[in-house]
């Protein structure tokens, strides 16, 4: 039977080989199949070192310090750990978040919830290019808003938002920004510092990596 052509490479991609043998090298007793956790044995020395390059890499894709990154199971955890957690962490500096309609559900979900809570959340309409005037968005900050959550290339539609304008409105409110990188990671530059982006987050298998592993 003759396979159809896969073109839905947006939504997810097949594990690059190279992933896959890498991968399959942490598995097996010959492997890094230790717990890096484990610090009073060769293998958990050798699993925390595999880790740790890992977490290298990725802060080299983004310009980060690799300290920084967090990982987790993928875009929609880290999504919900960023921006609840800035919102619970600077609760009592303000509680009004900015987003924009279009955003993905994982984001649009966290929003809705934190609004059960007690936060109040602006979305902004998309202007008909699908981007976010940027104008309107300074307007909407206020003296309690704590964090603005912006993608940077919509699932849906693929539009790619300015983040390094966004960056600049933010920093000069001293508000927080999220950007939620899924799509865009590994496919156009991205520098966390020029950009002056606070928290971004990340998907392995939007650019050929496992599912089931991401990073904040």
């Amino acid at each position: 039977m003759k396979l159809p052509i896969y073109l839905d490479y947006s939504a997810t991609t097949p594990v690059d080989p190279r992933v896959a043998e890498k991968m399959m090298g942490c598995l097996t007793l010959d492997g890094l199949f230790g717990n890096p956790a484990s610090r009073s044995h060769v293998f958990g020395w050798s699993a925390e070192k595999a880790v740790e390059e890992a977490r290298e890499q990725v802060a080299r894709l983004i310009n980060a310090d690799a300290k920084e990154i967090v990982w987790t199971s993928g875009a929609t955890e880290s999504n919900n750990l960023a921006i609840k957690g800035i919102a619970h962490f600077y609760h009592k500096k303000g509680r009004h978040l900015i987003t924009n309609k279009i955003e993905h559900k994982a984001v649009l979900d966290t929003c809705r919830q934190l609004e059960r809570e007690g936060f109040e959340v602006t979305y902004l309409d998309p202007e008909p290019n699908g981007l976010v005037d940027l104008k309107k968005l300074e307007a909407a900050i206020r003296p309690d808003t704590i964090l603005v959550s912006m993608m940077h290339v919509n699932n849906e539609i693929g539009v790619i938002s300015d983040i390094a304008a966004i960056g600049e409105i933010t920093r000069a409110h001293q508000v927080l920004l999220h950007v939620d990188a899924a799509q865009s990671a590994g496919k156009i530059p991205i520098n966390m510092e020029t950009m002056k982006v606070d928290l971004m987050s990340l998907s392995a298998h939007k650019v050929y990596g496992p599912k089931g592993i991401g990073a904040l």
